[in-house]
């Protein structure tokens, strides 16, 4: 068995999402051991059932069996979701998949989950024209979801009756190769998701504050991130729980900064550098993908993926 990792005073790492756009023979394969080769620390995916534009009416493939064939495809590279969340998934059966998953990969997985949003999976399981769950009612799923999957990945058999899951003599043996269980990234910014990652994460994630995205600059996107690290803090206070013993990971991608950090490695340290001064232990950057929101030179995202962390010392 080995342990969930846990490296509190650690050093930046540097890892990168890798959409599921590509068929795996085309492509696909090579992106991940690509980025086991460049050394990342970890390579995520999304877990949606599609996304949006320009990916909405193309290929998207499912993020367990990516990361399943991620896993045979490569040895050292940690892997995960960025995010999974209640939109399509019941905690009964994400746990046997996640399980499975754990172990084919020898421990190498990093569950990402988060409360979900509106996009386009959010109503792929609708009935006639039912809308989005509110805010609200995404959040109270989430509430439950998530220590209901921690049982699940820790107890050989769970039975549960929630107001929105439920199971009934759920068997997880042997349960995950990482112990207690595989490590959760909790995303979330409002206080009961706060709340759920100072209870359950082994990491918070963040994209920054999606309002300051159009029309705010760098610097307010760096105080409304300083000012969710202190919410978060507040919360790991009220549990008994030192912050700093949480990974805190930037996805990025989302702030006003938007694709800059990708122009040049020196671009990216000062980026890096500021962000890490926050307390930051991991920024994820997306694979270049040409004629997107994520379109960058692929020399330069590889250059900064070998020698950025070296400059920031």
């Amino acid at each position: 068995m080995t342990e969930s990792p846990r490296t509190p005073q650690s050093p930046l790492r540097l890892s990168t999402v890798i959409l599921p756009y590509r068929r795996w023979h085309e492509g696909a394969r090579e992106a991940w051991v690509r980025a086991e080769e460049l050394g990342f620390h970890t390579a995520y995916t999304y877990d949606h059932l599609s996304w949006r534009v320009p990916f909405r009416d193309g290929p998207w493939f499912g993020a367990v069996p990516t990361l399943t064939a991620a896993a045979t495809a490569t040895e050292r590279l940690r892997l995960g979701t960025l995010v999974t969340s209640p939109n399509f998934r019941h905690p009964v059966t994400l746990a046997k998949e996640l399980i499975s998953l754990d172990d084919i990969s020898g421990g190498r997985i990093t569950l990402g989950i988060g409360a979900g949003g509106t996009g386009f999976d959010a109503t792929a399981l609708a009935r006639g024209d039912q809308e989005p769950w509110t805010p609200r009612e995404r959040a109270d799923r989430f509430a439950e979801f998530v220590p209901l999957l921690d049982r699940l990945l820790t107890e050989d058999t769970v039975t549960y009756d929630g107001t929105f899951y439920s199971a009934g003599g759920a068997q997880n043996i042997p349960g995950c190769v990482q112990r207690p269980r595989l490590p959760f990234a909790v995303a979330a910014t409002g206080p009961r998701g706060l709340k759920l990652a100072a209870r359950h994460g082994q990491a918070w994630v963040t994209t920054g504050d999606p309002k300051l995205f159009a029309a705010g600059t760098p610097e307010q996107s760096v105080q409304a991130i300083r000012g969710q690290i202190e919410k978060l803090t507040a919360a790991c206070d009220a549990v008994d729980r030192d912050v700093a013993g949480m990974d805190k990971i930037l996805l990025s991608g989302f702030t006003p900064d938007r694709a800059r950090p990708l122009e040049s490695v020196d671009a990216f340290v000062d980026f890096a550098g500021v962000h890490r001064e926050l307390g930051f232990t991991e920024i994820v950057l997306h694979w270049p993908i040409p004629d997107t929101d994520f379109a960058a030179d692929q020399k330069v995202f590889e250059a900064i993926a070998t020698d950025a962390l070296a400059q920031l010392g």
